[in-house]
C-alpha cells in the first residue's frame, strides 16, 4: 500500500482554463507551467491546457523547455527566465522562444520576447529599444503586486501600456492569474496564467469565489493508533503533551513529502471530519488528534474534499505556490495518479 496518493484531475484544470479564457475575453491565455506544473506535473497539464484553449506554454528555464518539448511537438513554449548564450543553441533546435531581460546581444534564428522591468525590481530592461530586432516577437513585464496593491498594479500596467504604445504587430503580454482576474487593462494580447490554472488562489481565498476548481488532492490513511496518556507527549521537541487521556492517529506523511514542519496546528480530515495535526511534523509522519479510537487504515485527506491548500499556506505563514511546488510525488514517496475525466 502507498504511503499517500496525490491525485490530479485534469478534468478541473480544463474547467479552470476556460473559465480563464472567459475572463481574459479575447486574449490570448498561455499556460505557465514552469517548476513542473507547479509541482502539479507539467506534461500532463500543459497537454490538457491547449486541449483546452490554451494558446502558448511557458517554462522558467531551456531545460525544462526542453524537456516538455520532447514530449510536447507542436506548441510555442516561451521560456521566461534569463538564457546563458551557451543555450541558446539548445533553445533553437528545441524551437523555443527565448525572454532578452537585460542589455546585450538579442539572439537570432529564434522568436524573442524583449522583458520590460515596470516595477518589479528583478530580471528586466530598464528602457525597451526604439527599433526592436525582426526576430522580437513579444514585449513583456511582470506585476510585482497584483494581488495585494491596487495602486501600484495600476502605475505598472500605465507604464507598460505607455512603453509599448509605438509597438507594431508584437505580442504584448502582461498579466499574471491576479492581473488577469481583477486589472482588465492588464489583459492585452495574452496572459500568463499559472496559480489560477490549478484552481488555486493568487489572493489566497476560497478559489471558488473566482469560479476556480482546485486540481490537486493528497490523501492517505492512518497508520497507528496510540492513546497518550495524560503527561505523555507525541513527536520531536515534545510539543504537544496530552493534558488528558488522547487518542492520536499516525499517518504515514512528512515534511520530506511536502507536508511542511510549520504546518503543525493545521486541519486535516478524517472520515470527513476536521482533526488537528498535533507535537512536531517530522520527515516522515505526522500526529493527528483523534475525538476516539478509530481503526487503522482510516483514510486522511491532507488536500482536498474541501480541504484547502490555501489553509495549510496560512498556517505556515507561506503561499499556496511554495506548498504546491514542493509537494513530493516520486514513487518512492507517493502514487501520483492522473484522472483524465
Amino acid at each position: 500500500m502507498e504511503r499517500s496518493r496525490v491525485t490530479i484531475d485534469l478534468g478541473a484544470l480544463r474547467r479552470n482554463v476556460r473559465t480563464l479564457l472567459g475572463i481574459l475575453a479575447g486574449a490570448e491565455l498561455w499556460a505557465v507551467v514552469k517548476a513542473d506544473g507547479y509541482g502539479h506535473g507539467a506534461v500532463d497539464v500543459g497537454r490538457a491546457a491547449l486541449e483546452a484553449g490554451a494558446g502558448a506554454l511557458c517554462v522558467a528555464t531551456v531545460a525544462e523547455g526542453v524537456a516538455l518539448r520532447r514530449a510536447l511537438p507542436e506548441p510555442r513554449v516561451l521560456v521566461l527566465g534569463p538564457t546563458d548564450d551557451d543555450d541558446v543553441g539548445t533553445a533553437r533546435e528545441a524551437r523555443l522562444e527565448l525572454t532578452v531581460a537585460a542589455d546585450g546581444h538579442v539572439p537570432e534564428g529564434l522568436p524573442i520576447h524583449l522583458k520590460l522591468d515596470t516595477g518589479m525590481g528583478r530580471w528586466g530592461l530598464a528602457e525597451l529599444p526604439v527599433n526592436p530586432s525582426r526576430n522580437v516577437v513579444g514585449v513583456m513585464s511582470h506585476l510585482a503586486s497584483a494581488d495585494c496593491d491596487d495602486a501600484f498594479t495600476e502605475a505598472q500596467v500605465e507604464r507598460f501600456l505607455t512603453a509599448t504604445a509605438t509597438l507594431g504587430s508584437v505580442t504584448r503580454h502582461l498579466a499574471n492569474s491576479a492581473a488577469a482576474i481583477r486589472f482588465p487593462a492588464s489583459r492585452l494580447d495574452a496572459a500568463r496564467c499559472g496559480i489560477a490554472l490549478y484552481g488555486l488562489s493568487p489572493f489566497g481565498e476560497d478559489p471558488r469565489t473566482d469560479g476556480l476548481v482546485p486540481v490537486l488532492s493528497w490523501r492517505s490513511a492512518v497508520r497507528q493508533v496510540k492513546l497518550l496518556r495524560a503527561g505523555k507527549s507525541t513527536g520531536y521537541g515534545r510539543r504537544f503533551v496530552a493534558s488528558a487521556d488522547t487518542w492520536i492517529g499516525i499517518v504515514p506523511v512528512g515534511y520530506a513529502d511536502g507536508f511542511r514542519r510549520d504546518m503543525t496546528g493545521t486541519s486535516v480530515l478524517l472520515d470527513g471530519e476536521r482533526r488537528r495535526v498535533v507535537g512536531t511534523v517530522s520527515m516522515d509522519a505526522l500526529a493527528v488528534e483523534l475525538p476516539e479510537r478509530l481503526a487503522v487504515g482510516t483514510p486522511v485527506t491532507l488536500v482536498g474534499d474541501g480541504l484547502l491548500l490555501e489553509e495549510h499556506a496560512r498556517v505556515a505563514d507561506t503561499i499556496t505556490y511554495e506548498l504546491a511546488c514542493r509537494l513530493q510525488a516520486d514513487p518512492t514517496r507517493a502514487l501520483r495518479e492522473v484522472l483524465d475525466g
